[in-house]
């Protein structure tokens, strides 16, 4: 027993000094990335979904139509709409903020183009048969979405649509500061 308390073979400073040091960054690592992967959890984040969309032609007029919900955690603002990546002109875009559930599909609706561009006029319609019609306004400028809500947008003579472009797959996007949102759909022939 005496021999080995007499044993005076150990680790020395150094390498005393370098395993704790390679412990300690190791474990502020770990911390680390553990805060940052909580941060970046529960930050707020932009997130946008489009459904019920729709290209309508015949040989007088087009439309487009979609839902758009903004299911992320913060509000978000429209820069742009593009319908086969040309920008839709604010005054053939028209919105409406649902405080109903669309549950239905989106219809093509002629009345959307005896409006006239840039007067501020709007036309309703009646979703789910609730008797009381949905008032739709004219876009003048970029239009902000409030987190959770939904909204209803036609989009009066998309450019580069015509009669030619029936059943051909067609971009809808809607540009936001952050990000770019896209679905694409046929074209589709409306009875006029």
């Amino acid at each position: 027993m005496n021999r080995i308390l007499k044993n005076k073979k150990a680790l020395s400073t150094v390498v005393t000094t370098l395993i704790i040091l390679v412990v300690s960054v190791l474990l502020a690592t770990v911390v680390t990335f553990y805060a940052i992967n909580i941060t970046t959890t529960r930050l707020e984040s932009e997130d946008l979904k489009i459904t019920k969309h729709h290209i309508w032609t015949n040989s007088t007029e087009d439309q487009a139509a979609f839902v758009l919900t903004n299911v992320g955690g913060r509000d978000v603002l429209l820069d742009k709409i593009t319908v086969r990546d040309q920008e839709t002109d604010w005054s053939n875009v028209y919105y409406w903020f649902a405080d109903i559930a669309i549950t239905g599909d989106i219809v093509y609706d002629d009345r959307i183009n005896a409006t006239t561009p840039g007067s501020g006029e709007t036309f309703s319609i009646d979703y789910n048969g609730t008797g009381t019609p949905e008032t739709f306004t004219e876009a003048t400028d970029d239009i902000a979405v409030p987190s959770g809500t939904t909204l209803v947008v036609y989009i009066r003579s998309p450019d580069s649509i015509s009669v030619s472009d029936i059943g051909v797959t067609t971009r809808i996007t809607i540009h936001s500061a952050n990000a770019m949102y896209s679905k694409e759909c046929n074209v589709e022939y409306i009875q006029g």
